[in-house]
């Protein structure tokens, strides 16, 4: 068996759901057909050989390879794949090959070889790079399908490559008529998997700039990321952004275009310089092109891959990197003259497409032209939320004007947009350092403050506060006045001075009114708005006045407000229909798009998900989700606050779940990122050493805890009834629980979880009775989730078990049982000892009907496609139903089946 040419990367990323399905397809035992399908260098190989190391040791395994010429050697494919197997005879080798035979013969010949080298066993045969195989290795490949027995048929090909005149576009129509096909189609990594696959390469998380920018350059193919990262050494990944094409791959790009006749050469040399984006009319323009010259060329290029049709009357290069080789072998001055008529034919025409001037203007030498565009096209994309675009435009035009405040500006906005705090500050700095203007220093600290705190600089926000006061003093009333105001009211905010925050939002909204300052009126609400959010008090108007600024912020376009003001919305006191809030959750993640908001698009947008989840009382789900947002995140090198985002919260259900070796883990990562919040890493410690039932420790991390509770501004009610249940199960002293009550409560807190804190310390205390009147009081409160309200009705159990009322007990424990169906850890624990002394089965006992027998043919039906990757909207389209009655299968299949994901419903049916 041939081996996998070595890669870069030391694990496969981005194809965990493809390999699952190929590998429930061999451990089936029974005859399948898979083809896998994708450009070249997209991973195919890669998936078959990361297929072949999961199979059992007695598995028979035969690759075969066609190559390029192979049409004209018949069974090519076969005879490489028994190359390196010598039990096969050479008088069936020469029956194979001689032409005297029938084609009929030679077929039951190769067929005749297989079964002497598979026999009973299972099987695994690969056919890679069908759309180079000779007729007869394809009429094998037909017949092997057709066969019984235990194996595994693949095939290998590259769509782009197939034509009418091949025999591989005969065979792929036959076979999905005649047999059940299971298409594997790859496509190019995302952004993210991108640096999953440089972090993996590194050893080290990537930067995130470094990381997207070479996204764009390889067009997330992996094989053209591999080559870059082989001609680097020590894989910085950085310095690849700039490096050039090593000769091996750039001679490989290239030869995609060498045999061009003349006319067509200089049309395809004059497209690598236009961009990324080739317009049609502008190609013409600069090459003089006829049209319907035009269109035969292009249609050429495009029938041979090199291009695509993007758009209309658009083009782009199928990879980016052959663009980059085209552009790389011609001269400087060729290079130039075609940027000069690019850039003519752009000015001429009115060219709104400012990032396409300032590029064709920058490569012609033009610098003013370039300065321009480049002001023009940052504000542009600023406002259409395209973040990186705005920043790129804003740095090149820096490149030649360092000290232009507008183009700052842009730079530093559009950075922090996009998550880069590093460049964010470098930038917003700047800006403040040469503002010549007070609107340029009051808008650059106010950027500079949000930065800070995004970066866990609490010293860096006190000291830019009070230049915000300084500036105030020296400012007249009015519209800057107004913005360093509503600075000073977010540093506040942001730093949990809400009466400070309250004052400044004030006074920044009664010059708003008395200018008519519309802009700084709405940042003063949001500010105003998330502070009266916080009290308990006050929440109910907070989040009123709240709603109505996001819509009054959607109908301004100002997205990045709307955003922040929905994500207040979303984590504070929910919403009270779980459709609202993911309604609520989705409007966040539109508006951040729209603004290029990264952290609120991306990571926030798993942390409400998850949020969600909990408020469907599904903890799996939720974890699952944190996960997975925690697992893209890390493929970053990031800074502040979003170096590991979900770290905390997804400590906080680990817990919850007994999961406790991963509490471990999250704490070591937490401990080396620096300018965590005091109570973080303390915080978790005691919890986790409660649940392991290790007093001493908890007791000694305790003190340190109480000491860094006391430094806080705030309190959070669910924080205390977590902490109290821990130190409740490993039975602390009564007087420590009381220390921590009143530490923990001793702010404003949602009045329903004061009253859960303090049910728990009076059962704690054998006051049974008014426990059960607190427990009572709050089994219904909205404000919190299922499972805590789970436990709260378990709590009312035992409080009526104490008083011999078994039979409310009893009702009390049935709808826990309900609110934590989808929970586990240490609320079902605690359920399940209450429903012992009643003398009820244990909450996650089995139900009657269990796993695949439980569904409805319709079901099974369903759960098939769903094992093999369907979306709720493409069974909708499979099926002909609904979208929304496919999400009711889903659900249904997902209840019945007790998985919580759609990969357990594959792994189950797979077994069955």
């Amino acid at each position: 068996m041939r081996t996998i040419r070595g890669g870069a990367s030391p694990v496969m990323i981005g194809r965990e759901s493809e390999l699952r399905r190929l590998a429930r397809l061999a451990s089936a035992r029974e005859p399948a057909v898979a083809i896998i399908a994708g450009e070249p260098g997209i991973g195919k190989t890669r998936l078959v050989h990361e297929l072949l190391a999961t199979l059992p040791a007695e598995t028979v395994v035969l690759v075969g390879q066609a190559e390029p010429g192979s049409l004209a050697r018949p069974y090519e494919v076969l005879l490489d794949a028994i190359d390196d197997h010598p039990e096969v005879g050479e008088q069936q080798l020469a029956a194979l090959a001689d032409p005297r035979r029938s084609p009929v013969e030679r077929l039951h010949t190769g067929l005749a070889i297989l079964d002497a080298l598979i026999g009973d066993s299972p099987a695994v045969i690969v056919f890679e790079d069908l759309h180079w195989a000779d007729s007869e290795s394809a009429a094998l490949f037909e017949r092997i399908a057709d066969q019984r027995g235990p194996r595994l048929l693949i095939g290998t090909y590259r769509p782009d490559e197939v034509t009418l005149r091949q025999p591989v576009a005969g065979l792929l129509a036959r076979m999905e008529r005649r047999h059940a096909v299971t298409h594997v189609r790859l496509d190019r990594l995302t952004p993210s998997q991108t640096a999953a696959m440089l972090a993996a390469a590194t050893g080290a998380p990537a930067p995130m700039r470094a990381a997207t920018a070479l996204h764009h350059r390889t067009g997330g193919n992996p094989f053209f990321l591999e080559e870059l990262l082989r001609a680097l050494p020590g894989y910085d990944a950085e310095a690849l952004v700039e490096q050039p094409l090593p000769w091996s791959l750039a001679d490989v790009l290239r030869r995609q275009v060498d045999d061009l006749e003349p006319a067509s050469q200089r049309i395809v040399e004059a497209a690598a310089v236009l961009g990324q984006r080739i317009p049609f009319d502008l190609l013409a323009a600069v090459t003089g092109t006829g049209e319907d010259e035009l269109i035969a060329v292009l249609r050429d290029l495009v029938t041979r891959g090199v291009l695509v049709e993007s758009g209309e009357d658009e083009f782009a290069f199928r990879h980016a990197l052959v663009r980059e080789a085209i552009a790389d072998q011609m001269l400087a001055r060729q290079r130039r003259r075609l940027h000069e008529a690019a850039l003519e034919a752009l000015l001429s025409g009115g060219a709104s497409d400012p990032a396409m001037v300032a590029h064709h203007a920058r490569g012609a030498g033009r610098y003013d032209d370039m300065i321009a565009a480049a002001r023009r096209g940052t504000a542009l994309y600023l406002s259409i939320g395209s973040a990186y675009q705005a920043l790129h435009l804003a740095e090149m035009g820096l490149d030649e004007v360092p000290d232009d405040t507008e183009l700052l500006a842009g730079a530093a906005r559009a950075a922090w947009l996009a998550g880069l705090l590093d460049d964010a500050l470098r930038y917003a700095r700047h800006w403040r350092d040469v503002a010549a203007t007070t609107t340029d220093r009051a808008e650059s600290l106010y950027l500079l403050v949000r930065i800070a705190w995004e970066s866990r600089e609490t010293g860096a926000m006190s000291a830019l506060t009070q230049d915000i006061e300084t500036l105030i003093a020296q400012l007249p009333p009015g519209a800057d006045q107004a913005r360093a105001m509503t600075a000073i009211a977010q540093s506040s905010y942001l730093r949990d001075d809400l009466d400070a925050a309250l004052l400044w939002s004030d006074r920044a909204l009664a010059l708003a009114d008395e200018f008519d300052l519309p802009a700084v009126r709405l940042a003063a609400l949001l500010e105003k708005g998330s502070t009266l959010a916080e009290h308990p008090q006050t929440g109910a108007e907070g989040r009123q006045m709240l709603s109505a600024l996001v819509d009054e912020a959607e109908k301004a376009g100002e997205w990045v407000l709307a955003a922040r003001a929905l994500n207040i919305l979303v984590v504070g006191e929910p919403p009270s229909s779980p459709v609202e809030h993911a309604e609520m959750l989705e409007r966040m993640r539109v508006d951040a798009e729209r603004a290029g908001f990264e952290s609120l698009a991306v990571a926030t947008y798993f942390q409400g998900q998850a949020r969600l989840a909990i408020r469907s009382g599904d903890l799996g789900a939720a974890i699952a989700l944190l996960e997975a947002g925690r697992e893209q995140d890390l493929t970053y090198r990031r800074l502040g606050r979003w170096a590991d985002y979900h770290a905390v919260f997804l400590a906080g259900l680990y817990l919850e779940a007994g999961e406790l070796d991963r509490v471990d883990q999250l704490i070591d990562d937490l401990s080396a990122l620096p300018n965590n919040p005091p109570t973080t890493i303390s915080g978790l410690a005691f919890h986790l050493a409660c649940r392991r039932h290790d007093l001493p420790r908890a007791e000694a991390i305790l003190d340190q805890l109480l000491v860094e509770l006391a430094e806080e501004a705030w309190r959070s009610g669910e924080r205390a009834h977590d902490l109290i249940s821990a130190a409740l199960e490993i039975g602390l002293p009564a007087h420590r629980l009381d220390e921590m009550a009143a530490v923990l409560l001793e702010y404003d807190v949602w009045d329903a979880f004061r009253t859960l804190v303090d049910a728990q310390l009076a059962e704690a205390q054998g006051k049974h009775a008014e426990a059960l009147t607190g427990f009572l009081s709050i089994a219904d409160a909205h404000i919190l989730a299922p499972a805590t309200r789970g436990t709260v009705r378990v709590g009312a159990a035992r409080c009526l078990l104490a008083a011999d009322r078994r039979e409310e007990a009893t009702a009390q424990a049935e709808e826990a049982a309900t609110l934590l169906a989808k929970w586990r850890g240490w609320r079902v624990a605690q359920l399940d000892q209450v429903r012992a002394q009643l003398g009820m089965a244990p909450a996650d006992a089995p139900p009657a009907v269990t796993g695949p027998a439980a569904l409805t043919p319709r079901e099974r039906e369903v759960a098939v496609l769903i094992s093999d990757g369907l979306t709720n909207a493409e069974l909708a389209r499979r099926l002909y139903i609904s979208p929304k009655t496919a999400a009711v299968h889903v659900s249904n299949i997902l209840r019945k089946l007790g998985a919580s994901s759609r990969t357990e419903v594959g792994d189950l049916i797979g077994r069955h």
